[in-house]
C-alpha cells in the first residue's frame, strides 16, 4: 500500500470535481476548490474519519469494495479506478462484460436527473447507483452476493416482483431471463452470469420453464406500472441509455406531464422511502 501517493491521488481527483459534477448543491462560501471531505464520505458511505486519515497518510487499507465505491464518488475511469486499486494495495478488478465500474458518462447524466426515478444497471440487473426516487420504489438491493441480481431475486425471492403489478410478472419474468441469456452469452463459463444461471436452473422450476423459451433481449419496455407500498400504482415510459459496449444501462422514468403519476414521482422527490403519512 503506497500511502503517499493513495493520499496526493484521493486529494487532487476530490479537489477536481465540482459539486455540481456529483450532483450536489454548490452552496455558500466554499473557500477550498472542489469537493469536501465529508462530500466524499458522504457519497462513498464511509465516516468523514476514515476518508480524512486516507488523505493523511495514517489509514488503513480500504477494502476492495470501498475502493469501488470511492471509484464511483470520484467519477474515476476504469484506468484510475485500476490505478486507485494499485496504490491500495490491491490487485487490479478483472476487466469483463460484467465489470460493476460505473461508466463516469453515466453517472454525470444521473446527477443531473433530479425530477425523475433513474438508476444505473449492469447486464445482470444489479443496480450499481440509483437516486433518491428510484430507491423510494426499488428498495436498496443487497449489497454482495447474488441477490444484487435482479433475475436472481425475482425468481429466487418473490417478494421482489411486488414493484410489479400481477398482471405483469409473466413478462417481467421473461424479459429478466431474456436479458441473463444475453448477459451469459457475452461473459461466459465460470462468469457470474453462469453462477446465477447454474442455480436457477437447478432451483427454480419456473425458471427452468421461461430458459426454454431460449428469448433473447437487452430491450426495455417503453411503458411501466409501478406499485409503490403507500401510493399505490405509477405509470411511467422506461427509457434506457446503454454504454458503447452495452454492459450498463441508465434506466430513466418519467411519467406522463399533467398525470397523477407526475404528482407521485413529486411526492417520491419529497419524502423518499420514508413511511408516508
Amino acid at each position: 500500500m503506497n500511502r503517499a501517493a493513495l493520499a496526493d491521488f484521493l486529494r487532487r481527483r476530490r479537489e477536481g470535481l465540482r459539486p455540481a459534477d456529483v450532483g450536489l448543491v454548490p452552496g455558500p462560501r466554499r473557500r477550498a476548490p472542489g469537493l469536501r471531505r465529508e462530500e466524499v464520505a458522504a457519497l462513498t458511505g464511509m465516516s468523514v474519519d476514515y476518508y480524512a486519515r486516507l488523505e493523511q497518510q495514517r489509514g488503513p487499507q480500504p477494502s476492495e469494495q470501498m475502493l469501488a465505491a470511492l471509484s464511483r464518488s470520484l467519477r474515476l475511469t476504469v484506468e484510475e479506478r485500476d490505478y486507485l486499486f494499485r496504490l491500495a494495495g490491491h490487485g487490479v478488478p478483472r476487466r469483463t462484460p460484467l465489470d460493476s465500474h460505473v461508466a463516469p458518462a453515466l453517472l454525470r447524466v444521473l446527477d443531473r436527473l433530479e425530477d425523475s426515478p433513474a438508476l444505473i444497471l449492469s447486464s445482470l440487473g444489479e443496480v450499481l447507483v440509483q437516486n433518491r426516487q428510484a430507491e423510494a420504489i426499488f428498495g436498496v438491493p443487497p449489497a454482495t452476493g447474488p441477490g444484487r441480481s435482479s433475475v436472481y431475486r425475482w425468481f429466487m425471492e418473490p417478494g421482489s416482483r411486488a414493484v410489479y403489478p400481477p398482471e405483469d410478472h409473466e413478462r417481467q419474468g421473461r424479459s429478466q431471463v431474456a436479458s441473463l441469456r444475453a448477459a451469459h452469452a457475452a461473459a461466459g463459463p465460470g462468469s457470474a452470469a453462469d453462477e446465477i444461471l447454474r442455480v436457477l436452473l437447478r432451483e427454480s422450476p419456473e425458471f427452468v420453464r421461461v430458459w426454454e423459451l431460449h428469448e433473447v433481449s437487452r430491450r426495455f419496455e417503453d411503458h411501466k406500472t409501478l406499485v409503490h407500498p403507500e401510493l399505490g400504482r405509477i405509470d411511467v415510459d422506461c427509457q434506457a441509455l446503454f454504454t458503447e459496449d452495452q454492459s450498463q444501462a441508465l434506466v430513466v422514468l418519467t411519467p406522463a406531464p399533467g398525470s397523477e403519476a407526475e404528482e407521485k414521482i413529486r411526492l417520491l422527490a419529497v419524502l423518499g422511502h420514508e413511511t408516508f403519512a
